[in-house]
């Protein structure tokens, strides 16, 4: 009798219940799903009106050069002076001569700053630069 209880107590501590891991498992990636365009929508800018969509281009091509009201420059959301980011794109423009430089400057901001981005890449020969701009009807 004793060995029959022993035998019965190891089948029961075999079986694993996976259904609580399958809920996380399928939780997380609702989560992961929710978060993902979330995070990449980059530095709150209001974009003056502007006119035709964009041409397919390759987001490896891309670097996003924001600027905001105070005239702050962001290289991939991350805040960077003029000379480090000019240094910035020109190495990369070096490595990927398809290189597009998109400008994203707030709208109430001074022109001055994204003139001085066109000026530095002009400088370097990075001809491929995108101005953005919100689509019509939308602020």
């Amino acid at each position: 009798m004793r060995r029959f209880s022993q035998r019965s107590a190891l089948v029961t501590l075999s079986e694993i219940n996976i259904t609580p891991l399958l809920d996380l498992a399928f939780v997380l990636l609702i989560i992961f799903v929710i978060t993902t365009p979330l995070l990449e929508q980059g530095i709150q800018l209001k974009l003056p009106q502007g006119g035709q969509p964009n041409d397919k281009i390759e987001k490896k091509d891309v670097r996003v050069v924001e600027i905001d009201t105070h005239g702050t420059y962001f290289l991939d959301r991350r805040p960077i002076s003029l000379d480090q980011l000019e240094a910035n794109l020109f190495r990369d423009f070096q490595m990927n001569p398809k290189l597009v430089i998109r400008v994203r400057a707030d709208k109430d901001g001074k022109n001055e700053q994204t003139f001085a981005v066109i000026d530095r890449c002009r400088k370097h020969n990075i001809t491929r630069i995108d101005l953005q701009t919100a689509p019509p009807g939308r602020q």
